[in-house]
């Protein structure tokens, strides 16, 4: 039976957020990057039968971690978080721009890549992925890839941010790309999912792979 991937755009630019299930009759769900509006979250997976049993994190920007503080003290959810990404959420408003919701939180788990995460009747892979951020990890279970802002349908993430580097996020796509096969769903940060064939064949930030 295929996983279950509900897409929930979340917090003050709208940033993907994933709620992972092993079937769509699963109990249990595993949230990924919860950006902003915990209730919300917390309303629309209460309508689909599942609460959250854990919370990936893919990297520390605050459009990813908005949430985490609300959803882990309200669910009791362990959070799983890059451990060179782990100031970000710890010192959650000295990073933030003013204004924008969420609260520090000490992470319950720090990944470095390599780690098999088991939850919610799912066993996930971390995978280290630099270059959008220093310490950016990628999840992946059964077919589907968490990208975080490494890769987009037809695009990348940036690399004009602190901690960022053009040549380093290319070699993290060139990792998944030999990892995983072409079929595998992407799951991005933001914008809609692809696939790493559709982007190894037509991303145009992506031509140095395909020489």
């Amino acid at each position: 039976m295929a996983i279950a991937v509900d897409r929930y755009p979340l917090g003050p630019i709208q940033t993907n957020c994933y709620a992972v299930r092993a079937s769509r009759e699963a109990p249990e769900a595993a949230v990924v990057d919860p950006g902003g509006d915990a209730a919300d979250l917390r309303l629309e997976l209460a309508r689909s039968g599942a609460a959250c049993s854990a919370i990936l994190i893919t990297h520390g920007h605050f459009d990813h971690i908005g949430a985490v503080a609300d959803l882990a003290e309200g669910t009791g959810a362990p959070v799983y978080m890059p451990e060179g990404e782990r100031d970000r959420l710890e010192r959650y408003a000295e990073f933030a721009p003013v204004g924008v919701p969420g609260r520090s939180y000490m992470p319950d788990n720090l990944l470095e890549g390599g780690e098999t995460i088991e939850v919610a009747g799912l066993s996930f892979e971390c995978v280290s992925i630099p270059g959008h951020s220093p310490a950016h990890v990628a999840y992946y279970t059964d077919g589907a890839l968490f990208s975080g802002d490494l890769l987009f349908a037809g695009s990348v993430g940036r690399v004009d941010l602190p901690g960022a580097d053009w040549d380093t996020l290319v070699e993290s796509v060139r990792t998944l790309l030999e990892r995983y096969a072409p079929e595998t769903v992407v799951y991005p940060g933001h914008g809609p999912q692809t696939t790493l064939g559709e982007e190894l064949a037509r991303n145009p930030f992506l031509a140095e792979l395909r020489a």
